[in-house]
């Protein structure tokens, strides 16, 4: 099927066909009309990357995420996809595995698809690999490490809000050893959640022992692992903090093998509220970083510069907020 089928379909010139299709404005309304019965009438599906060399726009945006298997990112991708299709948009998506090779091939996927724009939810290794992007003016979003520069749009996370009321619940429980479970510190992420811990302990006037925040990777595994060293200690933590919520699940794995029963021996607070927590056993009490609100944010982001004429000179910044989720991982220390 061809433009020529639908013209004479639709009777109108092939010209007028091309514009429908590429959505430019200056067609009649009635002859579009005509134009689009006769394409669902025949079938037909326009070349995407024949549309945007003729109207130099694909409306299609990139999205990069760390890993695809990480409960995290398939929310994010759910309601960005979701997005951009109330928008007329289509995705193009990336996981990059932490993988800097891989980083560097979705960048050329993006280009070889003429993308207007990317969203790099990555939370980490984005910043030296992007430069093609940047010089090719394509709109970029990141979480956190954002460059002030035109087209780009950075999302801040409030890490200390969600961790300063989870300390503060802690402590009200009665809790004096609360340990904190990090990322990887090379994730400018995970450090400045480390920070928060490090923060709201000092704001509640707790004491703050090296040994008691260990560095995790945000894995199950890595929960696990963590704790174990948590555990080696003289003196053992009550409550664990964790980074995110697959470290939390680590300690929960590490605690039945242990039979350390949660709250009842220790107290567990989580960080992103994935979909999977609220259904465990007990239910995860964590900190929620909306998937949702930051995948729409992100997409939304990058259609206000799309659309903007003149471009921010330090380009935009968004701000993502974080509270305390209660569950029923938490419970009142009480002293043997």
């Amino acid at each position: 099927m061809n433009i020529r089928e639908i013209a004479k379909k639709a009777r109108v010139s092939t010209a007028t066909v091309s514009r429908t299709i590429n959505r430019i404005p200056t067609v009649k309304p009635q002859l579009a009309k005509r134009v689009w019965k006769a394409v669902d009438e025949i079938g037909y599906f326009p070349s995407m990357q024949a549309r945007a060399l003729v109207s130099g726009k694909s409306r299609t945006f990139g999205l990069i995420v760390s890993e695809i298997t990480n409960p995290f990112f398939p929310e994010i991708v759910h309601v960005f996809e979701e997005t951009a299709l109330q928008h007329g948009y289509e995705v193009l998506l990336t996981s990059t595995v932490h993988d800097s090779e891989r980083m560097k091939t979705a960048v050329r996927r993006m280009l070889e698809h003429r993308v207007e724009g990317v969203a790099v939810m990555t939370f980490g290794m984005e910043e030296a690999l992007l430069d093609d992007l940047k010089l090719r003016k394509v709109p970029l979003v990141f979480v956190d490490v954002g460059p002030q520069r035109p087209h780009v749009s950075n999302i801040r996370i409030d890490y200390l809000q969600g961790i300063r009321q989870a300390v503060q619940h802690l402590t009200a429980l009665r809790h004096e050893r609360i340990a904190f479970i990090t990322g990887p510190l090379a994730l400018k992420s995970a450090a400045t959640r480390r920070d928060a811990y490090v923060e709201s302990m000092r704001e509640v006037g707790a004491s703050i022992e090296q040994e008691m925040i260990v560095e995790g990777n945000h894995s199950l595994e890595g929960g696990e692992k963590a704790f174990e060293e948590l555990l080696s200690l003289r003196s053992r933590p009550t409550a664990v903090l964790c980074s995110n919520d697959m470290t939390a699940m680590g300690v929960m794995r590490k605690c039945y093998a242990e039979k350390i029963v949660i709250p009842h021996d220790l107290s567990l607070v989580g960080f992103d509220n994935i979909r999977m927590t609220q259904y465990m056993l007990p239910p995860l009490t964590t900190i929620e970083m909306s998937q949702s609100e930051l995948a729409r944010t992100a997409f939304l982001a990058l259609l206000q510069d799309v659309q903007r004429e003149v471009p921010n000179p330090k380009g935009t910044e968004y701000e993502l907020t974080t509270k305390l989720i209660l569950r029923e991982t938490t419970a009142l220390y009480k002293k043997l």
